[in-house]
């Protein structure tokens, strides 16, 4: 027979959006755990650094999300990473999740798995991704010493991992299907300073090619059709985000892309459950959002567990 763990709320992430709601939540006396497909951190543990978080003019992405996962520990939150997660049931009562470690249930769910940048979805991306593919430039940076590479999209993700890139590489292309950036000022400003970064504007990859290894970036000028091929060594696609929600999908109300709606208390469509950070519909996706949505969507799952015990009055 399989372990069975029960708790009053579980929570699905263990990102700042999860480990925020994770602090708030067991500051509420509620017992609650934390799950996660992976280590506890999320992405911003793969941040070189952050300067926009308030309190913290410049902060590695990891110590920071090291301070949050140290402050859950404080309260006593049961933290479960690298679960291997086989189903979600969050109609059933209690509500459950099936991992190879066990099958957990609680009364609530917090929805905090974020999301992961979108693919290209053109000929090669697949097929070289690690061999001059990548999403993560403070991952893979450093193998691109002394080489050239190109960056797809124009938000802030993009041109900021451009400039971090120009720290290895001699040249730094930035493919943007407009011809202006959607970058904050500031960034945009900094990279338009930076003598290693060239911009090539209304264009998009059309397909990716090499040997072994990448050589070359076919691309499109969206305006006049005309193709070309750009030498490089590696693409780096950030042209946006998707939500991670397997075994959720089709459980609760999200949008044509497939992010979680909710109401402005983190509740979703699903009585009992809430989703915060990243896997829900927001207009801006930052470390210190989804650090407010876990605060949020923890302190109404906990009056939510709270209406739960209220015995209803005798007539």
């Amino acid at each position: 027979m399989s372990n069975i763990f029960d708790f009053d709320t579980i929570i699905l992430g263990g990102g700042p959006a999860g480990l925020s709601a994770a602090i708030y939540a067991s500051r509420g006396a509620v017992s609650t755990a934390v799950i996660d497909v992976s280590m506890m951190g999320g992405q911003p543990s793969n941040y070189l650094e952050l300067e926009n978080y308030p309190g913290f003019p410049i902060v590695g992405g990891f110590d920071l999300m090291e301070k949050f996962e140290e402050h859950a520990d404080k309260f006593g939150v049961r933290k479960f990473p690298m679960q291997e997660i086989e189903k979600i049931d969050l109609t059933s009562n209690p509500k459950t999740i099936l991992t190879k470690e066990g099958e957990f249930r609680a009364k609530t769910i917090i929805i905090a798995t974020g999301a992961q940048p979108m693919k290209l979805n053109v000929p090669g991306e697949v097929e070289f991704v690690g061999r001059g593919v990548s999403y993560c430039a403070v991952c893979d940076g450093a193998f691109y010493k002394n080489k050239v590479v190109a960056v797809v999209g124009g938000g802030n993700a993009a041109v900021e991992e451009a400039m971090y890139l120009t720290k290895f590489a001699d040249k730094v292309y930035v493919i943007h299907r407009r011809n202006e950036l959607r970058a904050d000022k500031i960034v945009q400003e900094r990279a338009f300073k930076n003598d290693k970064i060239e911009f090539i504007w209304d264009s998009v990859v059309k397909e990716i090619q090499g040997d072994n290894l990448v050589h070359t970036a076919v691309l499109e000028n969206v305006k006049t059709g005309e193709r070309s091929n750009l030498a490089v060594n590696g693409v780096f696609p950030y042209i946006g985000m998707t939500p991670n929600v397997e075994h959720i999908t089709g459980q609760l109300e999200q949008d044509a892309n497939g992010f979680i709606l909710t109401d402005e208390t983190m509740k979703t469509s699903v009585e009992g459950v809430y989703a915060v950070g990243d896997v829900r519909k927001t207009p801006l996706r930052q470390v210190i959002t989804a650090a407010a949505d876990g605060a949020v969507g923890a302190v109404y799952a906990v009056k939510y567990l709270e209406a739960l015990k209220e015995v209803p009055q005798k007539v």
